[in-house]
């Protein structure tokens, strides 16, 4: 059996907590990562029959049943993952419709994954109807973006329009835009029916005053995602109390449709 921290999966995992962590992203244990894997990477590092426990899911998602998922463990920090992923990080399998998961490996010292875990699931459920290339569902709480839902209007379209203004790029990354929640409790199964819900019309979905989800089809993705959503967040937050000389037009937007081939969202641009 090959050594798991050697498994490209694991590698990247390491490397985008450890940048997210750096990016100041994800203080303390703030921030969770779940990466759905095929049968076929798992069994080439791991023995899939070998249960080391069961852990209770706390939900039920029937689609998920047999699917592999590398997860952030619960209250552990990304800081230390590069050091101890073993006891920051678990491979699990779903069963009995995703109310339990058999950990396969990790979670060493008596730990087990995000309690915002059946967030992530329900929200891959979504993602994976609507694209089956989406497998990495990604938390953090970029500070940009958090101060942003305090000073601007929540309101999906007007956010996003301003996310848009902020670099010519941000058009062209999401085009499908971003969706707000407005606050709830976290690490409830209500917020992850929420955010599930967002996920629908757009990958990323912004917790007001508390952080952002998104989705992609690998770490590498769902990460850029993130960060050009946070670097426009970062433009707004300097400029927000100047008066604006310049910004990008919905015309010039057009032009960045016609040039990039992609499609704003629909009746977001004049």
């Amino acid at each position: 059996m090959k050594n798991i921290l050697e498994a490209p999966f694991m590698v990247e995992m390491i490397r985008t907590t450890t940048n997210m962590y750096d990016h100041g992203w994800d203080e303390r244990n703030g921030g969770n990562i779940s990466l759905m894997l095929e049968e076929r990477e798992v069994s080439e590092y791991l023995d899939i029959g070998n249960v080391l426990r069961t852990i209770p899911t706390g939900f039920t998602a029937p689609e998920l049943d047999g699917k592999y998922f590398l997860v952030t463990g619960t209250g552990r920090y990304f800081k230390n993952v590069q050091y101890k992923p073993d006891a920051n990080l678990g491979v699990v399998r779903l069963k009995e419709q995703g109310q339990q998961a058999d950990l396969l490996w990790g979670y060493s010292e008596d730990g087990q994954f995000t309690s915002e875990f059946p967030a992530h699931m329900m929200s891959h459920v979504v993602r994976m109807k609507i694209d089956p290339a989406n497998r990495v569902i990604m938390h953090c709480h970029p500070a940009n973006l958090l101060a942003m839902t305090f000073v601007h209007t929540l309101d999906e379209r007007e956010f996003t329009r301003t996310l848009w203004q902020m670099c010519t790029e941000c058009v062209v990354v999401f085009p499908d835009g971003v969706n707000v929640l407005p606050w709830m409790l976290c690490g409830t199964n209500e917020i992850g029916e929420a955010t599930a819900e967002k996920m629908q019309t757009a990958r990323l979905v912004v917790w007001s005053l508390h952080g952002i989800y998104g989705a992609g089809k690998d770490l590498d993705e769902t990460f850029g995602l993130i960060e050009t959503a946070e670097k426009a967040a970062e433009i707004y937050m300097k400029i927000a109390h100047l008066p604006r000389v310049n910004t990008i037009t919905d015309e010039q937007m057009h032009q960045l449709e016609k040039r990039f081939g992609i499609k704003a969202r629909e009746g977001y641009l004049d």
